[in-house]
C-alpha cells in the first residue's frame, strides 16, 4: 500500500499528524488507517471533497474506535491545518453520546460545548420531523 503523498506547503500538519500516528500506532492499525483516509485526503487536495460520499460510522465494515477517532482527527488536520484538534464525546439526551472533532479552545470550554449540544438537539428534532413527513409522504426515510 503506498502512503498518502501529502502536497507541500498546505498539507504539512498533516504530514506531521501521520508521522506521529506512524511512530505511535501499530503497523496494521495504521495501514487501516491510512485506507480509511487516504480518499479523503485526496478528495481535499484536489478540492473534491463535496463529492465525496464518507462516513466514519456506517454500519458495514466496523471499523475499531481508534481508528475512527484517528481518521476523524486527521480529516480535521487536513480540512483545518490545525495540529490542536481534540475529539470530545457530548452527552445528548436524545441521541446519547456524540463524538465531535474541535479546536482546542472549544473542547476546554463547558458553555460552548453546551451550544454545540443544543444544536446536535436540534438537528436531531428536525431530521425526525422530516421522516415523519417522508414516511407519511411515502418517500424514503434513509436520510
Amino acid at each position: 500500500m503506498s502512503e498518502y503523498e501529502v502536497p507541500q506547503g498546505d498539507g504539512q500538519p498533516v504530514e506531521v499528524y501521520l508521522d506521529l500516528l506512524r511512530i505511535r500506532m501499530d503497523t496494521e492499525d495504521y495501514r487501516l488507517l491510512l485506507r480509511v483516509v487516504e480518499p479523503v485526503l485526496k478528495a481535499i487536495d484536489e478540492e473534491r471533497l463535496s463529492t465525496l460520499d464518507f462516513a466514519l460510522d456506517s454500519g458495514g465494515d466496523e471499523l475499531p474506535q481508534q481508528i475512527r477517532d484517528e481518521a476523524a482527527l486527521v480529516i480535521a488536520t487536513a480540512v483545518t491545518g490545525r495540529l490542536d484538534n481534540e475529539l470530545v464525546e457530548i452527552d445528548v439526551d436524545d441521541t446519547g453520546p456524540v463524538r465531535i472533532v474541535t479546536d482546542a479552545t472549544t473542547a476546554s470550554d463547558p458553555d460552548r460545548l453546551g451550544e454545540i449540544a443544543d444544536y446536535i438537539r436540534e438537528r436531531h428534532r428536525q431530521t425526525e420531523e422530516l421522516r415523519g413527513i417522508a414516511e407519511v409522504s411515502g418517500l424514503p426515510t434513509d436520510f
